[in-house]
């Protein structure tokens, strides 16, 4: 098999899997239900947010168009590395690498200009797909689903810490989803691996 379709079917088989988990999700809970997968500290954990990966937004519907167009550039430009780099035969990993954040940023871009025109609201209950009085919102309105949760250390910083004496501590609090993990992956696989992903190019 080419590199060209390995990349290919690298990204569909993270994007099948990053759309399935979350249609599921988002049919199946309300924003705010947990489902205990490793006791208390590996959690599905259901939330939705306007903005960046890990939960990270931008203000408003003028913040939210500024985020979505900023996503498109960023795939067309991942794209045109992606391409170049299978043009160039570069190194296997480095292109797989380059794949995942491709499909991840494709995978939160679907969420974002898509399901608000197809998804009902999950506040309150379980959302329905494709609802006869339309979507809870517009075409590059939509909210990204994330619900992976691993709050491993749960505790308070000591009443003597000279910062936030007293306060919640939880490590990891991030909720995220399967198109986050495969950023993160690509990045972190391009840091550490990248004199010999590199070398050839």
């Amino acid at each position: 098999m080419s590199i060209g379709k390995k990349s290919v079917l690298f990204i569909f088989l993270i994007l099948v899997v990053d759309q399935v988990l979350k249609i599921w999700v988002k049919t199946h809970m309300a924003i705010g239900q947990e489902i205990h997968l490793f006791g208390d500290w590996g959690l599905i954990h259901f939330i939705e947010n306007n903005g960046m990966a890990f939960g990270m937004e931008m203000g408003g519907k003028t913040g939210k168009f500024i985020l979505s167009i900023f996503r498109i550039i960023a795939i067309i430009g991942i794209g045109w590395v992606l391409v170049s780099l299978i043009k160039k035969k570069a190194n296997t990993g480095l292109v797989l690498a380059v794949s995942a954040i491709m499909a991840g940023a494709i995978g939160n871009m679907i969420d974002s200009a898509f399901y608000g025109m197809i998804f009902s609201e999950s506040f309150s209950q379980p959302a329905i797909l494709l609802p006869p009085g339309g979507g809870y919102s517009s075409f590059l309105q939509g909210r990204v689903v994330d619900m992976f949760y691993f709050p491993v250390i749960d505790t308070h910083w000591p009443l003597w810490s000279p910062i936030r004496a007293g306060e919640s501590f939880v490590f990891f609090r991030p909720v995220f989803n399967v198109s986050d993990s495969a950023i993160t992956c690509g990045v972190i696989s391009i840091i550490l691996f990248q004199k010999k992903m590199l070398k050839d190019i």
